[in-house]
């Protein structure tokens, strides 16, 4: 990537240094004592209907490593199948769903048609006000306008809003099929972009990175607390990726980085929860940066082939089986999103048992599987997770 390449070479020692640190302190290794985000709807009409904030939970470092749950092998996808238009398909049976594992087959062993009627998905609209400039927030605001007051205001599926800036990731209200109820938390929150206090340039980048990995990080911890299937449809050009030549990590940095990846991958996987990156520059943004995180959608095997742009926000929508859309249009794309989730498939299968392998230096023992599901009909997309971490 040239533009990336060239400032990448501009860097000074001390910089890449400083960048380096600022960003693995906030991985999984050694995480800040107070959270950086803040899930906190206003009041619901009742308990049950009030999402639960992850920073009421504690340190954010004792959520990353809180098994929830019993331990199962069981691996289970959900699988969405739409038209060329974007309308899901439905009445397929199982012995239409092919799945490779690692390009072998597997025996899907249970299969499970799930629709909006029967149980909804629920959907997370993001701002994100730190990776995107101020006028480009502004336009996204009258987008978002545009989608909340279509149909007379009456949404398709369970929403809520959240914003992305200085403090955090903040909810605006609670999950609502009311669009014009939705419109009028927002109103009431100002969006603007976040002041970068401790230091600016390349540092600043790395900076708004270590904020936005750690949303992504609690969201996934906060959706792995609510049943059922989840999207985020996160409104960004994402975050810089920060790879490059000039980019040299210690074997301890890729370590903490692929610990990230692996997690990060477990656990929206077990969350039910698919991300899509919906970038609002459009046209006005460099076709390099458009498709520059397409070098990194392969799965990470090991910690040897790990880089920063493993851990973009359109490689992880990607591989959660989401879209990467690209348009100013953002009303249209959100709708566009939510019609296509309104049916899909819950499939299992039973992984392979791995022996166990040795430990270095913190290495988190995943090992990569690379999947594929195929559908027995012409001219369908199928999207789910592109692979998995398996454990001994």
């Amino acid at each position: 990537m040239i533009l990336r390449e060239s400032a990448m070479r501009r860097w000074s020692n001390r910089t890449r240094f400083l960048l380096m640190t600022v960003l693995l302190l906030g991985g999984t290794g050694a995480l800040s004592q107070q959270a950086a985000m803040m899930l906190t709807p206003r009041p619901a009409t009742s308990a049950a209907q009030q999402p639960t904030s992850p920073s009421a939970q504690g340190p954010e470092s004792q959520m990353l490593h809180k098994r929830i749950g019993p331990p199962s092998r069981t691996i289970y996808l959900d699988v969405l199948v739409t038209k060329k238009s974007g309308q899901p398909v439905t009445g397929l049976a199982a012995k239409d769903f092919s799945l490779l594992d690692d390009k072998k087959q597997e025996k899907i062993t249970s299969f499970k048609e799930v629709s909006a009627q029967e149980k909804p998905v629920e959907v997370i609209v993001l701002i994100d006000s730190i990776n995107t400039d101020y006028d480009v927030v502004a336009e996204v605001r009258q987008q978002l306008d545009l989608f909340l007051h279509a149909n007379g205001g009456k949404l398709p599926l369970p929403t809520a809003l959240a914003v992305l800036g200085s403090r955090g990731v903040v909810m605006q209200g609670s999950y609502s099929t009311d669009g014009n109820l939705l419109d009028a938390a927002l109103t009431k929150y100002t969006i603007g972009l976040r002041e970068i206090r401790r230091s600016a340039g390349m540092v600043g980048f790395a900076e708004r990175l270590e904020d936005s990995q750690k949303a992504m990080r609690l969201l996934a911890t906060y959706e792995l607390q609510r049943p059922g299937r989840k999207i985020i449809l996160w409104i960004s050009p994402g975050w810089r990726l920060l790879s490059g030549p000039e980019v040299q990590l210690s074997y301890d940095q890729l370590v903490s980085v692929f610990n990230q990846v692996t997690w990060l991958s477990s656990r929206l996987r077990r969350a039910q929860t698919t991300v899509y990156c919906i970038d609002p520059l459009g046209v006005e943004e460099p076709i390099q940066e458009v498709f520059y995180y397409q070098q990194f959608l392969a799965g990470v095997k090991s910690p040897g082939q790990v880089q920063l742009g493993d851990l973009g926000l359109q490689v992880i929508a990607t591989q959660t089986g989401g879209l990467v859309l690209n348009s100013p249009d953002v009303a249209q794309l959100l709708d566009q999103c939510i019609r296509a989730n309104m049916d899909y498939y819950r499939i299992s299968f039973e992984p392979p048992v791995l022996d166990a392998g040795r430990k270095r230096k913190g290495e988190d023992l995943a090992v990569y599987h690379n999947l594929k599901v195929s559908v027995a009909q012409p001219e369908v997309t199928v999207g789910t997770s592109t692979g998995y971490y398996l454990r001994p």
